[in-house]
């Protein structure tokens, strides 16, 4: 009569399983090792009691080493992967910390104009080249109080400055205003995204990643901003 085999017929598997019933969070830098050591006493222990009628053929132990190899293989890829994640997040960090006091384009149609601080400053983005584009700068009831034409220009963003006059060279009031933009290349519209300015006065680290708090503009993530000026 042949041996009565009492081991699991794939220890590989159980090897994973074992792996992978681990909590996460407490998993060592060892486990890989751990994990290879439980597989070869179960494949030693099975090669014991096999049957001897019926051994395991070299395909099949093949096949167990592959699955073996497979699972250090994700273990391993892992623990790169978060020392990337890891070395990602405090360069974005440092990155942001050299952003501080400075001013940004952000994505938003809102524009402050205040003539003791100078020309209002915004910005767009154009997704193509344009041939010229113009902007309407609007007030607080959405009448047009300023028409900008800007001639020919690259893909990308683009900041403008305006001097706080209305079309007919009169100052307008201290406030906020609004701005639309309309690029075109021959007789094609020009997607462009409009940019407000404002400054960056703090950062923030979270589980989301770096935001940036643009003053009270908001807070903004670090691929939100298009232009550093």
């Amino acid at each position: 009569m042949g041996a009565t085999n009492t081991i699991d017929s794939n220890p590989a598997s159980a090897a994973y399983a074992a792996l992978n019933s681990k909590p996460s969070a407490t998993a060592g830098a060892n486990s890989i090792s751990e994990t290879e050591d439980r597989f070869l006493k179960l494949l030693v222990t099975q090669l014991k009691n096999q049957d001897p009628l019926n051994p395991m053929d070299n395909a099949q132990m093949t096949s167990q080493m592959a699955q073996i190899s497979t699972v250090s293989g994700i273990e391993k890829l892992n623990t790169t992967l978060q020392a990337m994640m890891s070395n990602s997040s405090q360069s974005q960090t440092m990155q942001a910390a050299t952003m501080l006091g400075k001013g940004v384009l952000v994505p938003g149609s809102g524009m402050t104009m205040k003539a003791a601080d100078g020309p209002g400053i915004a910005g767009f983005d154009l997704a193509g080249p344009a041939d010229g584009a113009t902007i309407s700068i609007n007030d607080a009831n959405g009448i047009t109080v300023r028409t900008l034409t800007l001639g020919g220009m690259d893909a990308g963003s683009h900041p403008f400055q305006w001097d706080g006059k209305s079309n007919n060279g009169t100052v307008v009031a201290d406030g906020t205003y609004t701005f639309s933009v309309a690029a075109k290349r021959g007789n094609e519209k020009v997607d462009s995204t409009p940019l407000q300015f404002g400054m960056v006065t703090s950062i923030m680290n979270s589980t989301q990643g770096v935001s940036l708090s643009v003053g009270s503009l908001g807070n903004f993530k670090m691929t939100d901003v298009k232009e550093i000026l």
